[in-house]
């Protein structure tokens, strides 16, 4: 009942989360255990942006499951994603009008610490959002505010539960790797779109390709993404390559890891490795 049968990858990483949670509550910590579990948070952050833009199965009721599942991994409810990404994120793509754009924030930057920061300032333009569009769909009478609510109480009914039964182990092993997850959920913001141009038609996004790609659903191609948002992951493989030579070089920055490498260790050193606005400064407000 997928919609795409490439979408087992997505179900593996749903399961394999709570599966190392379960393990490590009941036998103890394993520090590679661990580290697993956390890269699987970036997994189900994806997968959570993924399932907005196209729905995973065919039926309604396995989607609002899934939903469900995947607020309670995350922490946080699957609504959010329409507001502060649908119709905000991918409307202006990153333009003036995008809430969380990455230059609203202390200026047009690229930098370690406007990477950590940013999760926090956007944290604190997108929840307006999220309550302003519950309040449309409450008064129009919309279901949606109440599976919202829906989302939210069971969340919090887990992290109680948990949290009465175990409060340390809840702390390490739900909340802590939840929290990981959001930060590089709100943080993949900054490091796709900083220093792009948010005035430009196709320069408004920075592309990783490596090993991040099959791993986490082909998040780092990031022009192919918008250009096509309800296109399935497995398919901007070849959407990028139509895309990669029309967008500024610079845009182009090859494995994730290198890049935060030389931008954010090394950049403040070394001026050849530092990050450079493609935005008109005029544009920037």
């Amino acid at each position: 009942m997928l919609v795409n049968w490439r979408d087992v990858h997505s179900l593996a990483y749903l399961a394999a989360l709570p599966a190392l949670a379960a393990w490590q509550w009941v036998h103890g910590f394993s520090l590679p255990l661990y580290a697993a579990m956390l890269f699987l948070t970036l997994g189900i952050g994806v997968i959570h942006h993924n399932h907005t833009h196209r729905r995973m199965w065919r039926n309604k009721h396995l989607n609002r499951a899934t939903d469900l599942w995947l607020s309670l991994l995350q922490g946080h409810p699957t609504y959010v994603f329409y507001p502060a990404h649908v119709a905000n994120h991918h409307r202006y793509r990153h333009g003036l009008k995008d809430v969380a754009r990455t230059y609203r924030f202390g200026g047009d930057t690229n930098h370690l610490w406007g990477y950590l920061i940013h999760p926090l300032q956007a944290v604190a333009v997108l929840y307006p959002l999220f309550w302003r569009w519950l309040l449309r769909q409450y008064r129009r009478g919309s279901g949606a505010w109440r599976h919202a609510l829906y989302q939210y109480l069971a969340v919090l009914a887990l992290w109680g539960g948990l949290a009465w039964v175990d409060l340390e182990k809840w702390l390490l092993l739900v909340l802590l790797p939840q929290l990981h997850g959001l930060h590089w959920l709100l943080a993949t913001n900054y490091l796709q779109h900083a220093h792009a141009d948010g005035a430009s038609r196709i320069d408004y996004a920075r592309n990783f390709e490596g090993w991040v790609n099959p791993l986490l659903f082909n998040i780092g191609l990031h022009t192919a993404h918008h250009e096509h948002p309800r296109a399935h992951w497995s398919e901007l493989t070849k959407l990028h390559a139509r895309y990669r030579d029309k967008v500024h070089p610079r845009l182009n920055a090859g494995g994730l890891l290198p890049y935060m490498f030389r931008t954010f260790l090394l950049g403040p050193f070394f001026p050849r490795w530092r990050s450079r606005p493609l935005m008109d400064p005029t544009e920037i407000r």
